[in-house]
């Protein structure tokens, strides 16, 4: 019995069904009052009981389980297969890099193409920089021993020559001697033009003003006669994103040339470049000297090799066409022209904004 108006739930209960066998099932009890109008002695307390068996609900909870996992198994499936979809349609450009550059590596490309995505744009971008650097790099030291052999084969034939003709014992000596310091000079030159001519893709940046400083030092105790005066004009943020030697193979030529011609002041005059998103800035610089400076249409035949501005001044016409070829290999532009200020010559040399 319970109290009036109170409830109870409990189970599962174990019971016996009418069969004999064993059962389980939950039960609801609530305590009620019968009660009649004015007459409270005719009231009684009484008890319902209300039971329920267990395996209705158990189907129930199997068959929501069931239906469940049915239906998050499908969605997971779903799911996963959407995402295998997706990873494909994303890494497609990736399996196209792969692809291209697989072309390349068997020789069938000669580097990547320029259709790609904007996030793969710097890996492409640096991937076919790298290519071009390596083949200019072969080809360079391809034409250097070609050239070094060519021009080597001229003094050699000449001193068979002599060794073949009846020669005395002193022409022999002074004709070698002249034939070797030729050669000399020839592998001398070839080897500064291999070394000029690569340089490291991704280098750090390096100070010009040192580098200048000690280049005029030199020049200054070259050419003391002369007493020429040089200025710098370089701004503090400028700086050179290449090798050292190259640096120095450019400022040195460039600024031995305008000791060579000026009368008496030399003007070096650098600072920053262009400059794009995400790259490191480019490089502006000019050498100018008050000398008779150079006409415009003579311009191309002093940047060739071997070829002097005036015969008659000592030198092998090899310095400004290796200042042209370290500018090339840094994809920059060489400008002759005249100096706005001095009258003289002006080199001017722009290297772009790099990778």
């Amino acid at each position: 019995m319970l109290v009036p108006g109170e409830e109870v739930f409990s189970g599962p209960l174990a019971f016996t069904e009418l069969d004999g066998s064993p059962g389980q099932a939950y039960r609801y009890g609530m305590g009620l009052v019968w009660s009649v109008e004015d007459r409270p002695e005719a009231e009684f307390h009484y008890t319902i009981h209300v039971l329920e068996d267990t395996s209705a609900l158990s189907r129930q909870i199997t068959v929501f389980r069931r239906a469940l996992w049915g239906w998050l198994g499908s969605a997971g499936l779903i799911l996963l297969l959407l995402q295998v979809v997706v990873l494909r349609w994303s890494l497609r450009p990736m399996r196209r890099v792969v692809a291209e550059l697989s072309r390349v590596q068997r020789g069938l490309a000669s580097r990547m193409s320029e259709q790609h995505p904007r996030e793969l744009e710097p890996l492409t971008a640096s991937i076919n920089a790298f290519i071009e650097s390596e083949r200019e790099n072969l080809d360079r030291h391809r034409h250097t021993l070609a050239d070094l052999a060519h021009s080597l084969k001229t003094p050699l034939a000449v001193l068979r020559a002599r060794l073949d003709s009846d020669a005395g014992e002193a022409e022999l000596r002074d004709e070698l001697d002249i034939q070797l310091r030729r050669m000399n000079e020839m592998v001398s030159y070839q080897l500064s033009r291999a070394v000029a001519g690569g340089h490291a893709l991704f280098a750090a940046p390096v100070a010009i003003e040192p580098h200048a400083e000690q280049i005029v030092r030199g020049l200054e105790k070259v050419y003391a006669t002369k007493s020429v005066l040089c200025e710098f004009e370089i701004d503090p943020e400028a700086r050179f994103h290449g090798e050292v030697g190259d640096l120095q193979e450019l400022l040195g030529n460039l600024l031995e040339n305008a000791f060579k011609w000026a009368n008496s002041r030399v003007m070096l005059t650098v600072r920053p470049g262009g400059s794009a998103p995400g790259r490191r800035p480019g490089l502006w610089l000019a050498v100018d000297d008050d000398g008779p400076g150079i006409p415009p249409e003579k311009v191309e035949r002093v940047l060739q090799r071997g070829v002097r501005g005036d015969e008659r001044v000592q030198g092998h016409g090899i310095g400004l066409a290796i200042v042209q070829d370290i500018v090339r290999s840094y994809r920059g532009t060489l400008d002759v022209g005249q100096a706005p200020d001095h009258g003289g010559a002006r080199f001017e040399v722009e290297f772009p904004p790099g990778l």
